[in-house]
């Protein structure tokens, strides 16, 4: 694995040195004027499009979506992924893993807790890999598609699927560099440029790096990020774009604070209880997206793409228990992580439309195919490692030497063919009609035993929707669809298990007011799920699939402008989310009663940003400020245990000292208030950051 990683930095170093070899020879003949450059005619890109989403206007889709775009990103201070979905009050976070993985739910529901939380970038999976917590550089916006998209996208989560959209070249040279300073000892460094090396080619390099202390005791990290983009136009019709992402993040394992007796706030937020001496998880990513793109003409266009990421994850980490305190003393266990993940996705498809006797049909239709292989070697020991919870000794005790627990290697490939066609019955009225077929193989080899367990499937996932545009600013709609997710691990009888089933019915009313500067979308919904993995033995870690649950509720998202420079980002949902059936949890020894809350998800969250545009002395000035309140959530599954509500603000100011430089101050948590993000039990809850600023200049070439 070590030599594969120094491979991974050699071929690194060997793009970046290319890349700015060719801008090198770019800049040179760019000085040249004998080239006749005033004479040359610059070819224009042609618009990317996204896959699987063919060419609807917002008020003529059958479901509720919302495009976090960077500008609102950057208002909002948001850096990476966990921070950019507080935006959307449909998403619930979730156990982060130790802050070394983003977990979030959609709509009431998560995914796999022993995964990340699957996201999609430009459309290919790419979330489920163990490469740390996803940064924003080079993030050109975050969308949050509600509801199961399952007939287009596949295997995914029934509440609704988040895809992020990368950043890529422009014919335009431009670019800008951003140093940044912050409590706790934080300092960050972004680049991000832009430039045609001929008519036909353009590249684009977006890179980060960031040392960071915290507010938690002795964590410390660093991050740094990577990515080069090179774009040709082949013809007017034709486009080539590829990308490379690399990452490393060096991030200590940390399960944040324990409740004692079911109280939190007893020992301080800052109170780390693992052990330093273990240093940091390392995570790495390195993966490469290529995508071809041909307009045949005005109607029908094609986009293929083929995605392959590696992921890895490493390290040792110190735990609490689950053991109560005695003597103001809790127990831990010490475990081993080496994880490694790879994921290759093909994908081609076909956008059109056509009249058929008198209807106007607007078709997407392709075939995919991906493979993930999970590779996870566990060790564990249990033992006397006490830790004072109110008076903490680090390095009391030697550590001690782990034994074999897990080393596993999962394979799961699938095929998938879709077809979906919107169909305008007449002016007002449009039908949305598709199905997936997908047939899927999962391979479980459990190398410490030598046991190999095969499974397959073929589902067929269908959607429905239909929508009535009573005028240019009023649409109204209602979709159902169903939806499954693959399942990992084994049964107590050694077997896989049966996909996660799901169905969800949604109805709501789009609008788009004043001209379009404001907009907005409330939906109720309904999402029924089956087949949900529970512990069914914590010691040969076998689960059952035996969970049902279901989640309802109202959402009502708005932006725009709504008074003159004065612009308004609001979302607010209402989610009651319960499971339906009583079962045993034998990972903690109770019963799960049916109507039960599900972890981690509030009844009410909102989020709204106010921003106004000014000037000073004739320069621009930006000034606003945002409120993130998230209501009372269980925090230990099948118990009373509660994470409090919170409500916390912030607020910045940005002023443009020329049109090069841009100067920027923040505060977070302006009320310094205490509060607790998530938990997975009442010994592993995260804490929030109390009050902290943040200085930033930015030079734009």
């Amino acid at each position: 694995m070590k030599d594969e990683k120094g491979f991974k930095k050699c071929y690194l170093a060997t793009v970046l040195t290319a890349l700015l070899s060719v801008q090198a020879n770019a800049s040179t003949v760019a000085q040249e004027p004998e080239q006749g450059a005033k004479d040359i005619e610059r070819v224009t890109v042609i618009g990317a499009r996204q896959a699987y989403r063919g060419n609807f206007a917002t008020l003529e889709t059958p479901q509720s979506e919302l495009s976090l775009g960077s500008g609102l990103l950057e208002d909002a201070g948001a850096f990476d992924l966990s921070q950019a979905l507080d935006l959307s009050s449909s998403v619930a976070r979730q156990n982060n893993f130790g802050g070394l993985w983003n977990s979030f739910a959609v709509r009431g529901f998560v995914g796999d807790e022993n995964l990340p939380s699957n996201y999609l970038v430009n459309g290919f999976n790419a979330g489920k890999g163990f490469g740390g917590s996803r940064d924003l550089a080079g993030i050109e916006s975050v969308e949050v598609l509600k509801g199961p998209r399952a007939a287009l996208f596949g295997r995914g989560e029934p509440g609704g699927t988040i895809n992020l959209v990368t950043k890529r070249p422009n014919f335009e040279e431009e670019g800008y560099v951003r140093l940044i300073a912050g409590s706790y000892d934080t300092y960050r460094a972004d680049i991000d440029y832009t430039t045609p090396l001929s008519n036909e080619l353009a590249i684009r390099l977006v890179g980060f790096y960031e040392d960071a202390e915290s507010f938690r005791d002795t964590i410390e990290t660093t991050r740094q990020g990577l990515y080069p983009s090179i774009a040709w136009q082949i013809n007017d019709n034709s486009q080539l774009v590829y990308e490379l992402e690399y990452s490393h993040q060096e991030v200590p394992f940390d399960r944040g604070v324990i409740a004692i007796d079911n109280e939190l706030g007893l020992i301080p937020p800052s109170r780390f209880l693992g052990e330093p001496g273990d240093g940091p998880m390392e995570a790495d990513v390195l993966g490469h997206q290529i995508e071809f793109q041909h307009e045949f003409n005005q109607e029908w266009s094609a986009l293929v793409g083929v995605n392959f990421r590696e992921t890895s994850l490493e390290g040792v980490a110190t735990e609490t228990g689950f053991g109560d305190v005695i003597n103001d003393e809790i127990n831990r266990f010490r475990r081993s992580r080496d994880y490694d993940a790879s994921y290759r996705v093909f994908r081609a498809e076909v956008n059109g439309e056509f009249e058929l006797g008198g209807l106007r049909h607007r078709v997407i239709m392709g075939i995919d195919s991906d493979k993930f292989e999970n590779d996870q070697v566990f060790l564990r020991v249990r033992g006397d490692q006490f830790i004072n919870v109110f008076n903490p000794e680090y390095g009391a005790y030697e550590l001690p030497e782990l034994g074999p627990n897990t080393d596993r290697l999962t394979t799961e490939e699938s095929v998938g063919i879709f077809l979906q066609d919107q169909i305008s019955v007449s002016d007002n009225i449009d039908i949305r009609v598709g199905a997936r077929f997908d047939d899927y193989k999962q391979e479980l080899n459990n190398r410490r035993n030598g046991s190999i367990v095969n499974q397959s499937e073929s589902r067929v996932s269908p959607q429905f929707g239909i929508v009535y545009k009573s005028s240019e600013a009023l649409s109204l709609y209602a979709a159902f669809g169903e939806n499954f997710r693959p399942l990992s691990g084994i049964d107590a009888n050694g077997d896989g298990f049966e996909p996660n089933q799901s169905s969800s019915l949604e109805a709501g009313i789009k609008f788009a007011l004043d001209q379009g500067n404001i907009s907005g979308t409330v939906a109720v919904f309904k999402v029924e799920q089956e087949n949900i993995l529970v512990v069914d033995d914590p010691v040969a870690f076998t689960s059952a699939a035996i969970g049902e649950a279901s989640s309802q509720g109202i959402e009502i998202d708005l932006s725009g402008e709504v008074a003159a420079d004065l612009f308004l980002w609001a979302s607010y949902t209402y989610v009651d989310a319960q499971t339906e059936n009583e079962f045993f949890d034998a990972n903690f020894g109770f019963t799960v009663e049916a109507g039960s809350p599900l972890l981690n998800i509030p009844e009410h969250q909102l989020s709204i940003q106010l921003i106004k545009s000014s000037e000073i002395s004739g320069k621009p000035v930006e000034y606003g400020g945002g409120l993130l309140h998230v209501g009372d959530r269980n925090g230990f599954f099948g118990t009373d245990f509660e994470l409090p509500s919170y409500s916390i603000a912030r607020a910045f100011v940005k002023y443009d000292l020329s049109s090069e430089l841009t100067v920027r101050a923040e505060l977070e948590n302006l009320f310094d208030e205490t509060y607790y993000l998530n938990s997975f039990a009442d010994v592993w809850v995260q804490p929030g950051t109390p009050r902290s600023f943040r200085l930033s200049a930015t030079y734009r070439f």
